[in-house]
């Protein structure tokens, strides 16, 4: 039988990189100091870019600004 571990999720981690997502919520949480509104609150995410990111992410890592950058360019 084969042993099958899954890494812990990493909510400052983007999902789809591995590169630190800037997420002002979770620098907020973590060190609880007040920051701005995050950049993906002004941002509608397109469900095409979610579906790329595993199932066991979604809701619990947010996607970097530089992912969803990437994602619209590509889209024009």
């Amino acid at each position: 039988m084969t042993a099958s571990f899954a890494l812990p999720i990493d909510p400052a981690v983007c999902p789809l990189c591995g590169a630190a997502n800037q997420c002002a919520m979770k620098i907020e949480k973590a060190t609880g100091i007040t920051q701005p509104p995050c950049w993906c609150t002004a941002v509608t995410f397109d469900a095409r870019l979610i579906d790329q990111v595993k199932p066991a992410s979604r809701a619990r890592a947010c996607i970097c600004q530089v992912c969803v950058n990437r994602f619209q360019a590509l889209q024009h």
